[in-house]
């Protein structure tokens, strides 16, 4: 009996090597959806600017398009034209992408666990930059990503401080706010130039503003993904809607050796070792736990309905698929540029200093 255990906990060498492959397959392709979305919000970033300028200089620069994508870091109009597009069956046309991109990235994860922040999100690419500085500048081994843990009487009530922020904005959005409150936001002078007044915010950022954003970078440096795990609302969001994920990482415990490989990688600092179904809501489907068990059938992403393994590249190709979905539906049904005329934006962007384009609290 003994000679039988021995023989199903031992690592196979052949899968280790074939399994690495296919996994590493998957791991590249993530890094590569990952620099995509990363070099388009560059790009997207570099291209609303010139848009901007142009408006701001009253037409003596160069015109260029205004790219719709920019929408996507507008996510709190995205909620509430959501809000506003299922009492009235009306889509908000000022900020349209804003809905579009806020459904991808909650089908995303609604399907594909937290796949928005471990394939989309250029915040959680910078986080794992930092992270992996940290471990290189400080000799951290390659084998133990998270750097120093927060104890726990401090970890619990630190996560606690994103769903608090998520909270806050679904009360005052989907409780608080009524159908007249609603339109009156989307047509108000603030909403329109919404996406230019977050321009704004980094172009001229206030002290306080860099002073938070640069103690936020050195807190990730000591602990991985600091800004995601405490404070991100939009993590806490995709995260509780990946609770309903039939997509999760599982561990066969009869060929499981307790060696802690997979828990030791995982960024999400997730015992994977110590679960049998991983359910976290911190869990963003990177599957670097699943590359690091050397044990065959032992860790592997599962469709729960079906019981059906799937693999790393289908988790990825399946999530991004998901995106382009929503991006291609928005773009045909002419959903995604918005309505504002080049003669008002004009007006509304030389005046963006008057009291009415201050926010409406």
């Amino acid at each position: 009996m003994a000679e039988i255990v021995a023989k199903i906990r031992k690592p196979d060498t052949e899968f280790l090597k074939r399994r690495r492959k296919w996994y590493n397959s998957g791991r590249k392709l993530r890094k590569l959806i990952q620099y995509g979305f990363f070099v388009t919000t560059i790009l997207i970033g570099i291209q609303f600017t010139l848009w901007y300028k142009y408006y701001e200089s009253g037409g003596k620069l160069i015109k260029v398009p205004r790219p719709g994508g920019v929408e996507g870091f507008l996510p709190l109009s995205g909620l509430i034209s959501l809000k506003y597009w299922f009492l009235t069956g009306i889509i908000n046309d000022i900020h349209p992408a804003a809905m579009f991109l806020l459904l991808a990235f909650i089908m995303m994860s609604l399907v594909f666990k937290k796949s928005f922040c471990g394939f989309v999100c250029p915040v959680g690419l910078i986080s794992e930059w930092l992270w992996k500085l940290s471990r290189k500048v400080f000799g951290r081994k390659a084998s133990a990503p998270w750097g120093w843990r927060v104890p726990k009487f401090l970890d619990y009530p630190l996560r606690s401080l994103k769903y608090l922020l998520l909270l806050f904005f679904l009360n005052a959005i989907l409780v608080v706010m009524t159908e007249p409150v609603l339109k009156a936001f989307i047509d108000s002078p603030y909403n329109k130039v919404a996406d230019a007044k977050m321009l704004l915010f980094f172009a001229d950022i206030s002290q306080f503003a860099l002073g938070i954003i640069i103690l936020l970078v050195v807190a990730s440096l000591f602990i991985s993904n600091f800004w995601c795990r405490y404070l991100c609302p939009y993590g806490a969001l995709v995260g509780v809607i990946s609770f309903l994920s039939p997509v999760k990482i599982r561990r066969n415990m009869p060929t499981c050796t307790d060696c802690g490989a997979c828990a030791k990688v995982c960024p999400s600092a997730i015992k994977v070792d110590k679960e049998k179904l991983v359910r976290s809501d911190e869990c963003i489907g990177c599957l670097e736990c699943v590359s690091a068990c050397p044990v065959k059938d032992t860790l592997y992403p599962e469709i729960g309905i079906v019981k059906k393994k799937i693999s790393a590249r289908a988790f990825a190709l399946g999530a991004l698929l998901i995106f382009f979905a929503f991006y291609f539906g928005a773009r045909l049904t002419g959903n995604w540029q918005s309505n504002i005329s080049d003669e008002e934006y004009m007006f509304h962007i030389q005046r963006m200093d008057q009291p009415e384009y201050t926010h409406p609290r």
